[in-house]
């Protein structure tokens, strides 16, 4: 059984997350931002190589951080949407979720009329970068049959944020380590 938290500010006892402290194990994620938008260079001239993974517009990837994240989890950063699409670093979960601040900016791309800060619709949590790595492109991915079951991999698979399996992480690791790093 989960004990339920309340991020601060939050009002009365109204619970927004399910705490995951109590699972055992750590979980491993696959975490999509556009180069042009927020590369890995960018996340890695970050202070303390520490950002928030904001503006994630599905419900389900926004569940993903909200419910299912925690501290230290580890996560494969992917570029997406550019012409090498793919795996370039490994991140970890540096903070728990907690509402991305660009649902209240009116002036924003990702303003959403319907949050309130009393209700917020949209979470992030805040990622640090571990290392870079080399480039595990989507077509060397896509060759791999231990990878085949991957989201990722999947015809019409867009979220931003998708789980990886423990046997897929350790596999992509050592072609990440076999290839070299950058």
């Amino acid at each position: 059984m989960y004990a339920a938290l309340c991020f601060r500010g939050c009002a009365g006892s109204e619970s927004f997350r399910t705490s995951s402290a109590l699972k055992p194990s750590m979980r491993y994620w696959l975490m999509k931002s556009e180069p042009d938008v927020f590369s890995v260079d960018d996340l890695a001239r970050s202070p303390r190589k520490t950002t928030a993974w904001w503006g994630v517009r599905n419900y389900q990837a926004r569940n993903f951080m909200r419910d299912e994240m925690r501290l230290r989890d580890q996560g494969f950063f992917y570029h997406s949407s550019c012409p090498q699409p793919g795996i370039v670093g490994i991140v970890q979960v540096a903070k728990l979720a907690y509402p991305d601040e660009t649902q209240f900016d009116r002036d924003g791309e990702y303003y959403d009329p319907a949050a309130t800060r009393e209700h917020p619709r949209w979470f992030n949590v805040d990622v640090q970068l571990l290392r870079k790595t080399r480039l595990l492109g989507l077509p060397e991915m896509r060759s791999y049959p231990d990878l085949a079951d991957m989201r990722v991999l999947q015809k019409a698979n867009r979220l931003s944020i998708t789980p990886v399996d423990p046997e897929q992480w350790k596999f992509i690791l050592k072609r990440l380590d076999a290839g070299g790093e950058t």
